[in-house]
């Protein structure tokens, strides 16, 4: 249930509404656009009659909300939400960034692959020190070694470091670190202890969609890490697993304009890891523009035929530095439009 009040409502007014509604036993989300401010009612609702609500005089109207998302959904916070990545570095509500760097973390390739992807345009950096393979004889990444590393970078550049987090006992680690952004990965879209404890930091998160989960999924699963009180979620789409065998995953496009309709977070999305393939991520990447994306991660490798993962979808450097051109020619014609 959301409770829409009139422009007129004063902050004292509000304030006395908010104690109300949580003497009830309920939780409020505050959300103050330019036009209206909204009231979202998480909890038992049966606990308020809305008719009485909707007599108040603070109150415009009061409407139902039948998804089970609640503080992902647009009607609880009709306005984008930015979320601050740190560095001077924000994406959401008209921000756009692209994230850049190596599937890996595998030395002192990393800042010289750094130097590269910023110089072409790229505002943050990613690379994995913890690695999730299917296999447990595969890489796994460095570790704590691999973060020391890409804050290195970051300290270099001044740009955001965004890295996969895989156990609930890491977070202290990835928090007293600094790490910018905490990625969640696909394998751990629904990992609901993992979700839970990112969710108790106020660390931006970057959560891809499950490797066969449905929209509604990843918003649930965002709705985990912001019941718990962190709001800086990053909704990525990633492609799904299905029928087709062309391609690594299949890049679900209609996600993005279908989350940007349903929720009020950034949504980023991965042509990497989508198609598998370099021949193929930078004409998603181009379509994902096209599409409203909020971001792009991609992934950059200075040698990707010696990569000790993922190798098949990395750009090179000079194919980032193309792809970057191009991306920035789609984004002029987005704004463009929006003028």
């Amino acid at each position: 249930m959301i409770a829409i009040l009139r422009k007129s409502a004063s902050d004292e007014a509000v304030g006395h509404l908010i104690s109300w509604i949580e003497g009830k036993g309920l939780i409020t989300h505050v959300s103050r656009g330019e036009n209206e401010i909204v009231i979202g009612l998480v909890g038992d609702t049966t606990k308020i009659d809305p008719f009485l609500l909707e007599s108040m005089d603070i109150v415009e109207r009061v409407q139902r909300v039948s998804e089970p998302f609640k503080k992902a959904n647009r009607k609880f916070h009709p306005e984008d939400t930015a979320v601050d990545c740190g560095h001077g570095v924000k994406i959401g509500a008209g921000h756009f960034q692209v994230i850049a760097g190596p599937c890996s973390v595998e030395g002192e390739n990393l800042i010289r692959i750094a130097r590269r992807v910023h110089a072409a345009g790229a505002t943050m950096l990613r690379g994995g020190a913890f690695k999730p393979r299917t296999s447990p004889y595969a890489y796994q990444g460095m570790g704590a070694d691999g973060l020391d590393l890409l804050l290195e970078a970051s300290a270099e550049l001044d740009m955001p470091v965004v890295t996969e987090v895989m156990d609930p006992r890491d977070v202290q680690l990835f928090v007293d670190k600094g790490i910018d952004v905490m990625q969640i990965g696909a394998r751990n879209a629904q990992n609901f202890p993992l979700l839970k404890e990112v969710g108790k930091t106020n660390v931006p998160v970057l959560l891809k969609r499950g490797m066969s989960g449905t929209i509604d999924e990843l918003l649930m699963a965002a709705e985990y890490i912001m019941s718990e009180g962190n709001g800086n979620v990053i909704l990525c789409e990633r492609g799904i697993r299905t029928f087709e065998t062309r391609t690594r995953n299949t890049f679900d496009l209609n996600a993005v304009p279908v989350l940007h309709y349903l929720s009020h977070l950034p949504v980023v999305a991965d042509p990497s890891h989508a198609t598998g393939y370099t021949r193929y991520v930078e004409p998603m990447a181009l379509a994902a523009c096209a599409a409203g994306a909020d971001g792009l991660e991609i992934e950059v490798h200075d040698c990707p035929e010696k990569a000790w993962s993922d190798g098949a979808q990395a750009l090179t450097p000079d194919q980032f530095d193309r792809t970057m051109e191009r991306i920035r020619a789609i984004r002029s014609v987005i704004a463009a439009d929006h003028e």
